[in-house]
């Protein structure tokens, strides 16, 4: 197969995955927005808590990169985007130091907000990034034991929503937990989607996500449930946090969400990256909408 040569700076990149990046900035995003709503917001806590949540995320898909490829499950035949391990851009050595590289400035940059909120900070960074090292990585990694998604759903969900309201308010509160369920959901979608265009190369590499397991099927109700939720959180807000009907403004998205359920009962194979693509940008304009509905 030919490709086309690319820069150390620009392999880098690749393996960041810039397109799904946006899955780190939501639970901040939100979080933030339920703290301004609070009049309890201090920008740098959500700044640094922001480059966290976006390096945690670049070290998970580091982790995922090595291991994927040092257990065969990226291949130069792949579907999805390039794997700059499988392509040969980088070595397993670099990548190896690039982890640790990443995961130590998250926790340098995080003591910032351990010693400005309290030590419940340390663990929940400590635990954020050790799961995203379990990830793919380990005795049982969670990608591969069909516990992706719910790993997705807590960290980039929950944890990153509700971790970034408790930096403003040093409260956890059931308010916080819910707005995180949409966030948490979003997030896993594009998980989804990744998963259900990999079912035959995760089945051969004998990679057992939800997808694997319980089929394309379920993948696609798994898909739409998640979006039902995530409408579904604007009427429970209204009904028992008394919001005003701008909390149903995530609701504009809607379109956006039967062309991506339209996308993934049509297409196939690398033309579900389209739908990747999509499901991170539609998370992100959710948030923004939810974020909006929830600061007016």
């Amino acid at each position: 197969m030919i490709t086309k040569s690319i820069s150390k700076f620009q392999s880098w990149l690749l393996a960041s995955r810039p397109k799904t990046l946006l899955a780190a900035v939501v639970p901040v995003m939100v979080g933030s927005a339920l703290a301004i709503s609070m009049n309890k917001f201090f920008l740098p806590y959500s700044l640094v808590a922001l480059l966290c949540s976006i390096l945690i995320q670049v070290g998970t898909n580091f982790t995922n990169d090595l291991y994927d490829f040092l257990k065969g499950s990226d291949t130069v035949k792949r579907k999805g985007p390039r794997r700059v391990l499988a392509s040969g851009l980088i070595s397993v050595n670099e990548m190896r130091t690039a982890i640790i590289l990443i995961f130590g400035l998250t926790f340098l940059f995080g003591l910032y907000l351990v010693f400005s909120v309290g030590i419940l900070i340390l663990w929940v960074g400590i635990f954020s990034i050790f799961a995203g090292i379990i990830y793919t990585a380990g005795p049982y990694p969670l990608a591969y034991n069909g516990l992706g998604d719910l790993f997705v759903f807590i960290f980039f969900g929950v944890v990153g929503t509700m971790g970034t309201f408790y930096l403003h308010t040093q409260d956890i509160s059931l308010l916080s937990l819910v707005v995180s369920i949409p966030v948490g959901a979003l997030i896993t979608n594009i998980l989804v989607v990744n998963n259900f265009r990999d079912i035959e190369e995760d089945r051969e590499a004998n990679k057992r996500t939800l997808a694997v397991i319980l089929g394309r099927e379920f993948s696609r109700w798994q898909f739409i449930v998640m979006i039902i939720f995530s409408y579904l959180t604007s009427l429970f807000l209204y009904i028992n946090f008394n919001y005003s009907f701008w909390i149903f403004l995530p609701l504009a998205t809607i379109p956006i969400s039967f062309i991506l359920i339209t996308m993934l009962y049509t297409l196939k194979g690398e033309e579900l990256n389209k739908t990747l693509e999509l499901s991170a940008k539609f998370a992100g304009v959710y948030g923004l909408c939810l974020s909006i509905g929830l600061i007016i």
